[in-house]
């Protein structure tokens, strides 16, 4: 990697647009807490996938708002039952209002329903195997997502990780161009895996320096660059 701005330049960067240290450390989520996401049901983290694969591409807020029909329709999430539902009961949910009835996104339900079970079977629990996974090595556990889980690929596996509680980075518009005008040579896509890898060893280099959690890392890039906004949810 050539040459990689410090992160303490980046982060007094973002403290001067954010109006301070006390401003920028105020707009900080609290660190991640990976005995929440150990001890997660995996009904809850089958639900999480499939919030996200619904989300993407979509206006989350109508997501939000029919969840409540979501949770019903797909028996609370239960994957014991859902890995193993006849076709019908499928058939039944591509016609039913109180979801968005999108077949493909719909099957992928099955699909990670037998993606948690089979997590739970090698390590336990998917909560547990996510929380788990290396700090260090997201980019590995992103992979994993994308080649063993329906839909769950690209920007869907990093905010899925985001919203289960597990410390990592998301890769923003604003991100990327922190981590371009740092010296990381990707792509503005930074989609590839040659992409990822740079990205993950630029992010582990700033977590040594630091000391920072990979969320707080993430977060105070998004805030040193572009528009001055949060671009990362909680």
């Amino acid at each position: 990697m050539a040459k990689l701005t410090k992160f303490s330049a980046i982060k007094a960067r973002a403290e001067k647009r954010r109006g301070g240290a006390e401003a920028l450390a105020a707009a900080l989520p609290e660190i991640p807490d990976p005995a929440g996401l150990r001890a997660l049901p995996d009904a809850r983290v089958l639900a999480e996938m499939t919030k996200r694969v619904f989300c993407a591409g979509f206006v989350w807020q109508v997501i939000d708002a029919k969840w409540e029909g979501f949770e019903a329709a797909f028996s609370g999430f239960d994957p014991a039952f859902l890995a193993f539902a006849p076709d019908e009961h499928w058939e039944q949910l591509s016609v039913d209002p109180r979801i968005v009835r999108n077949g493909a996104k719909i099957l992928s339900v099955r699909d990670n329903a037998r993606f948690v079970r089979e997590l739970a079977a090698e390590h336990g629990g998917a909560g547990r195997f996510l929380a788990d996974w290396p700090a260090n090595d997201q980019a590995g556990l992103l992979k994993l997502l994308g080649k063993r889980g329906s839909r769950l690929g690209g920007m869907t596996g990093q905010y899925l990780l985001r919203f289960l509680g597990r410390d990592g980075f998301i890769l923003s518009t604003d991100v990327v161009a922190c981590l371009r005008d740092a010296g990381v040579e990707i792509s503005q896509s930074a989609t590839s895996q040659s992409d990822l890898k740079h990205i993950q060893e630029a992010f582990n280099r700033w977590a040594q320096e630091s000391g920072l959690p990979y969320t707080h890392l993430s977060r105070i890039c998004a805030m040193s660059i572009g528009e001055n906004r949060a671009a990362e949810p909680h």
